[in-house]
């Protein structure tokens, strides 16, 4: 799996770009504020240069998922791996592994786009987030509103994320 770092590094500062528009008391910040219980002092009290950089950590981190979740094109260059490796293996030598080496190239190129990106980021965004979110903003009493302003920001930064990492990844 071949991996580009920069691209990985900007998608990382997806999350940090969207958090300083999305939770600006200008956008939606004293929304945020007020349906999560805090004060702009409680908010300034915090480790910034701690919190800021773990959040990078943590984003790096989720920029892979794009890897195996979205990325077709990688996950079926598994077929190509040595028998040793794995126990299973398909030799591009034969004329079976020509021909499928041929088929998950020509379908892989299709599905490096903004749009794929953006389906994949969608998908998670709708069927893993939002139960989990869901679940959680439920068991903590959080407000429908407080649940929204999280979850769309997820959404967001996951779209952008994803829209860069297959597009340009």
């Amino acid at each position: 799996m071949e991996i580009n770092w920069l691209i990985q590094i900007i998608a990382a500062l997806v999350p940090m770009l969207v958090g300083f528009i999305w939770y600006n008391p200008k956008v939606f910040g004293n929304a945020w504020m007020k349906s999560a219980g805090l004060t702009e002092e409680q908010v300034k009290t915090g480790n910034m240069p701690l919190i800021f950089g773990l959040s990078f950590v943590l984003a790096f981190v989720l920029s892979f998922t794009y890897k195996f979740l979205g990325d077709h094109f990688s996950a079926f260059q598994a077929f190509f791996r040595p028998v040793i490796e794995h126990g299973l293996g398909v030799d591009p030598a034969t004329p079976f592994g020509t021909e499928l080496k041929g088929l998950i190239d020509g379908y892989g190129e299709r599905f490096h786009s903004w749009t794929h990106g953006l389906a994949h980021s969608l998908i998670i965004s709708f069927f893993v987030l939002l139960p989990i979110m869901g679940t959680g903003a439920l068991f903590e009493r959080k407000s429908f509103k407080y649940f929204m302003l999280n979850w769309g920001y997820w959404v967001v930064t996951l779209a952008l994320m994803y829209m860069v990492l297959a597009h340009f990844g």
